[in-house]
């Protein structure tokens, strides 16, 4: 990137670190967000949101350090953090859904 122009190099690994350093601000922003999120769904969309830009920081890395390897990883990244929002919304909507029930029961068990 940048090759046969002075200067340019230089510029693009400015731009990327700046993006990085943006990126690893606003993740800790969302890290605080799943911790203190005051609904079970804020959480798993901070969640999410963490996933989506740790990959994008990844990417920016493998251009950077011009590493094609660390695309792969992305990649990899990506689907484990996908599988790991779906499992987070299985179970969310499981524990939802007997909590539903449960009040349901009582609600049955109250009136009688």
């Amino acid at each position: 990137m940048g090759r046969g122009i002075p200067g340019l190099e230089q510029a693009y690994h400015i731009v990327f670190t700046l993006a990085l350093v943006f990126l690893a601000a606003m993740l800790m922003l969302c890290l605080i967000r799943a911790i203190i999120g005051p609904r079970i769904a804020d959480r798993i969309v901070a969640v999410n949101m963490m996933g989506t830009m740790v990959m994008v920081m990844i990417a920016i890395l493998a251009l950077m350090l011009e590493e094609g390897y660390l695309v792969d990883i992305c990649l990899i990244y990506a689907m484990i953090s996908f599988l790991a929002v779906i499992v987070l919304s299985k179970v969310y909507m499981g524990v939802y859904l007997e909590k539903k029930e449960r009040e349901k029961e009582d609600k049955k068990d109250g009136g009688v």
